[in-house]
């Protein structure tokens, strides 16, 4: 099942179970899936183009809901963490620093990387070997950065 198909699930389970939070909370998401597929033309989207979508909201929650913190409201601050709460169950789990560092090695040595300059090349495929994961391309660009400078 595509991440498109399980939030559309959990949305009418959400409907009949009538939970308010979730309810909102998948509409809002289903109604940015659905611009994102008029936009593009498609039927439907990949799962990683879903996960964009919900990171980006994930952010956006967490940022508003510090904005409302600085603004002493904690009733509007506690309903975006409760919304964010929500969109993070559909993100996968981050990769970690350390199975970043151990593909920047393995690709380091495939490529015989010899110091920044392969930087394009090892970050090519460090980021091919976690395609489709939720992987921070920063991080990945510092590590492999961190790397190949020790050369």
């Amino acid at each position: 099942m595509t991440l498109q198909e399980t939030i559309s699930s959990d949305l009418k389970t959400a409907l009949k179970a009538k939970d308010e939070i979730v309810l909102g909370t998948l509409r809002l998401i289903k109604a940015e899936i659905q611009y994102e597929l008029t936009k593009t033309g498609a039927s439907e989207l990949t799962d990683t183009a879903v996960m964009q979508i919900l990171k980006i909201n994930y952010k956006r929650r967490k940022d508003t809901a510090l904005e409302y913190d600085k603004a002493n409201r904690p009733d509007l601050s506690s309903k975006e963490l409760e919304e964010a709460e929500i969109i993070v169950r559909y993100i996968p789990k981050e990769v970690s620093e350390e199975e970043i560092g151990k593909a920047t090695e393995e690709a380091i040595l495939e490529l015989n990387a010899a110091g920044p300059q392969d930087m394009g090349k090892v970050m090519g495929k460090v980021m091919a070997k976690f395609k489709g994961q939720n992987i921070d391309g920063s991080k990945v660009s510092s590590l492999v950065k961190q790397a190949l400078s020790a050369r």
